[in-house]
């Protein structure tokens, strides 16, 4: 494999200028650039980029550790990043935590070790955990991706999930609704715990039975179906709220293969309005999520903390941002009362 030294030495030039049309071209006259980038085609030379950031001791390299790297959402999310960082050509690298604070923490520090530009990371726990600390003690920047804080220092980007559990309420009820189930899991987890008490806040008089689901997955959302659909027509609720669409399609699914109308005998509410959302058999009402932007938002805010240390200005404040959900509504969800409800 050719080296600096050899694509130097076909150019006629030094290693410097070498070096400087790698990484500083401007600085560099067109003549002498061509004939190093000439050099550097004709021998096939690929940079060693490891190398080149061992010595100038910074990456071009921003990770990104997600709950469920199976989740659309998290891919939509993650395309973001990848369109915000290619604006500036760095790459992305992408982890998953699978749920797990344990495997969470492995790759918080491996990722440290390998000297990546910075994480955003979609926690497991709502309370920062040692690794996550320890790592951005010893420098690396972090930013909180899915995920709102109270600490002033931490960056992060987030979708009020309050608001969104209380939109997707607000049309349950307005379609007449008074017996409501809400399916996620595991309760405890933030983003579930919040669009609960966005359900909540809006029911006013209206019953809200909670199905904590096994996970945020379709299979889960079947479990979750088949033990609603269980219970006994009085106690049944009319409308269903998932704490995500996956959720929601597992629901759908169960629902189709026992018979059960939707939404004349069940009406169906998602959360972060995937692709998918508009596809399924019935489609799917769903709160959305702006999954793209907040992609591409984390990285601003990765790269204005990573700006503020190479200037020598220090690690800067943090700053958190808060989107706001938006209800798109599809045939999953009637627009007449449901059959036994008062007017």
């Amino acid at each position: 494999m050719a080296s600096v030294k050899d694509v130097a030495r076909a150019a006629g030039v030094s290693v410097g200028t070498v070096s400087n049309v790698l990484n500083r071209p401007d600085g560099v006259s067109p003549l002498l650039r061509e004939r190093v980038e000439k050099a550097i085609a004709e021998l096939g030379f690929v940079r060693n980029e490891s190398a080149r950031q061992l010595r100038a001791g910074s990456s071009r390299t921003i990770a990104v550790v997600v709950l469920d790297v199976a989740n659309p959402f998290f891919a939509d999310v993650v395309a973001g990043a990848e369109a915000a960082a290619e604006e500036r050509d760095d790459l992305v690298i992408v982890c998953s935590s699978a749920g797990s604070a344990e495997r969470e923490a492995r790759h918080l520090l491996r990722l440290e070790q390998q000297r990546v530009l910075g994480v955003l990371l979609s926690p497991v726990q709502n309370a920062p955990g040692a690794a996550q600390a320890e790592v951005r003690r010893r420098g690396t920047p972090v930013v909180l991706l899915d995920r709102g804080t109270p600490d002033p220092d931490q960056s992060a980007v987030a979708v009020d999930d309050v608001r969104g559990g209380a939109l997707a309420g607000e049309h349950l009820l307005a379609l007449g609704h008074r017996r409501i189930g809400f399916v996620g899991g595991p309760l405890g987890l933030r983003q579930v715990d919040e669009r609960l008490r966005g359900l909540r806040q809006v029911a006013g008089d209206a019953e809200v039975l909670v199905v904590e689901s096994a996970g945020t997955s379709v299979r889960a959302g079947s479990q979750a179906a088949a033990q609603v659909l269980g219970l006994p027509p009085g106690e049944r609720p009319t409308a269903l709220f998932c704490a995500n669409d996956l959720l929601a399609i597992g629901v759908l699914n169960e629902c189709l293969r026992r018979g059960v109308g939707v939404p004349d005998e069940l009406a169906l509410v998602g959360y972060d309005d995937i692709s998918f959302a508009a596809t399924t058999t019935v489609a799917l009402t769903s709160v959305r999520q702006p999954r793209e932007l907040l992609g591409r938002t984390a990285v601003r805010l990765l790269l204005e903390q990573v700006a503020g240390r190479r200037t020598g200005a220090g690690v800067a404040p943090g700053e958190q941002v808060v989107y706001s959900p938006e209800l798109v509504v599809r045939a999953s969800t009637a627009s007449r009362r449901p059959s036994g409800v008062a007017g």
